[in-house]
């Protein structure tokens, strides 16, 4: 979610407020269709206290996905079936491929701030090394002599 609080009366996709009738209906189906593909468990509503049948406007698009499947791709139901756990499960994935990614990106973010914090941190009075070339010169130290 986004952090804001929804609405208990706002209408989405998968609120289930239509009934079996109203449902076949705007699906273009019979209502004996929707009964059979509820106990195949292609298209499960949500249930009311009473064990009534609830449709959401997700579940009659699906219905009409059902129905073009069967009627005119010639797909029989068992395929159907298949064919939506399947989609189902890229959805699944592809949302979890969104977490993973907002999750990486946010770790990538931390990990720069904290490198630039490291980055602030240096001694300003510190100079870069630099390699000195080797020579085969000879330097000879010698103490200074008291001053008598």
């Amino acid at each position: 979610m986004d952090g804001r609080r929804r609405n208990p009366y706002e209408l989405t996709q998968e609120t289930p407020v239509y009934v079996i009738s109203v449902a076949a209906q705007l699906s273009g189906l019979h209502p004996q269709t929707l009964r059979q593909y509820d106990r195949l468990g292609l298209v499960s509503p949500d249930r009311t206290a009473g064990r009534g049948r609830r449709y959401s406007a997700r579940d009659i698009e699906l219905l009409r996905t059902v129905q073009q499947l069967s009627q005119d791709e010639g797909i029989n139901l068992a395929g159907i079936k298949r064919i939506i756990e399947l989609e189902n499960q890229v959805a699944a994935l592809q949302s979890r491929v969104a977490e993973l990614q907002d999750a990486l990106e946010g770790a990538a973010t931390a990990m720069q701030q904290r490198e630039a914090a490291v980055h602030a941190s240096y001694r300003r009075d510190l100079v870069p090394y630099q390699e000195v070339q080797q020579t085969s010169a000879l330097v000879v130290w010698r103490p200074k002599k008291p001053k008598d």
